[in-house]
Formats: structure tokens, sequence, C-alpha cells
């Protein structure tokens, strides 16, 4: 199958709000380094689901935290680097989330990717592309209300993967996903005509930010219309490319 149909643009969250914690809660300052992470990171619900599931990945995460903090690493520097592991995981637990889990976990992030657009077309490639320009911190353009309804769906999703409606991908679900996605492809290149390029080449879209944005979001909110079933498969066939 060709990569360029899917356009996977999801952030880990989880890496932006604990950078974020880094620099911007002052308030702390006078606890220890360590205190104010683990005070940060146990109010997040994905950071319990961790702790839960995989506490030797939990730990190192902690710990290169504060490595990279006591070295003078800036804020998108220390998402850089956190963000791709986190993801990495959080990409392998939606191959055995429940369906419902898996299509909430997709549509907060393009909830999430809409904000961003109205405060930037800019902001918001950052934020798909952010191995193409650099990206930027959510927790920063972001209202409280969607960043907390985005890591509780990363983390009801993630507890989803290990419960008694554990999932299975079959050979099935990869060929109607795969058969879901070609009418939807067919239906934006008429729309956007060579520029749907753009989703298989994000670093030639300079100048293109709005348009590379539009795609993006109008080919997940087709995805998002399929019956759930459907719309769980095809976002499990995109993200096990990215494992």
């Amino acid at each position: 199958m060709k990569r360029a149909w899917k356009p996977i643009v999801i952030v880990a969250v989880l890496a932006a709000a604990v950078a974020c914690w880094v620099y911007y809660d002052k308030q702390r300052m006078q606890q220890t380094p360590e205190h104010q992470l683990d005070t940060t990171l146990n109010s997040m619900p994905a950071w319990q689901v961790l702790k839960e599931q995989d506490p030797a990945f939990q730990q190192r995460i902690r710990a290169q935290i504060l490595d990279m903090q006591k070295e003078g690493n800036s804020e998108q520097q220390i998402i850089d680097v956190i963000q791709p592991q986190i993801l990495h995981l959080q990409m392998s637990r939606l191959q055995t989330a429940p369906d419902a889990n898996v299509v909430d976990y997709m549509r907060a992030n393009m909830e999430q990717t809409a904000a961003i657009q109205k405060v930037s077309d800019d902001a918001c490639f950052r934020f798909l592309y952010p191995d193409v320009r650099g990206g930027i911190n959510p927790m920063r353009v972001l209202d409280k209300t969607m960043m907390q309804r985005r890591m509780q769906a990363d983390a009801d999703m993630m507890r989803a993967a290990y419960g008694n409606n554990k999932h299975t991908v079959t050979a099935q679900e990869r060929e109607n996903a795969i058969a879901d996605v070609r009418p939807i492809m067919k239906e934006l290149a008429a729309k956007y005509g060579d520029d749907i390029q753009l989703l298989q080449a994000p670093n030639k879209a300079a100048g293109k930010e709005k348009v590379s944005c539009d795609m993006v979001q109008a080919m997940w909110a087709k995805v998002l219309t399929l019956p759930e079933q459907r719309a769980a498969g095809v976002i499990r066939l995109a993200v096990s490319e990215l494992e």
C-alpha cells in the first residue's frame, strides 16, 4: 500500500505537557526538580496508566526528563526527545484497543488540530509535522479543557488496550481498511489536485501550510464518518506503519 494516503499526525501530548512543566510551572520552584516533576506527572491520567502497565518505561522517561532539564535543554528539545518514545508506545496500544477508544483517540487529536489552526496555519503545520519545521507545544496554545480532553482520551485508550475487550487485528480488517481508504483519497485528489502530494512530502509545503492542514483534517474527517469498526481499522492500519 502506498504511504501517500496516510498523513499520520498524532502528537504525544503527554510529552508536551511534561516539557511545559519544566519552564512554566514556576510556582513550584521551591520544591526539588524531582518533586516538581512527580507532582505534575501524577496529575496526568496517561502517566498513571504508564505506571500501571509499563513501570520500567515510565521510570526511564522520568529519568530522561530530569537529566535533560539538568543539562539545560530547552522545552522543545525535551519534547522532541520524549515525544517519539511515548508516541511509539501509544501506536502499539492502538492495535489492541477497542474500536470506540481508537476512534475517540483520533477524534480528540483532530479536535486539537482544528483548534491550533485557528491560532495560525503555521502553528497547525508545525503541530502536524514537527520533523519538517520544528514543532510547537500545544500546552501553550490550547485551553486547559481541550488538553484535559485529549489526555483523558489517551489514558482511556491505553487502559482499554490491556482490558477485557482487547482487540485483535485480522487480515480481513486490514483488507477492509485499504478498501475504505481508496475512495477517500480519490475524493481528496479530485478536490486538491497535485497538492495531495504534500501529504507524502510535507517538506515541500512552504507557502502551502493552510492547504496541508486542511487536507489532513479532511482526510481524517472522512475516515471518522465511517462506521466505528471500519474507522478504527483504518486508524490501526495507518499507525501500524509507524511502529
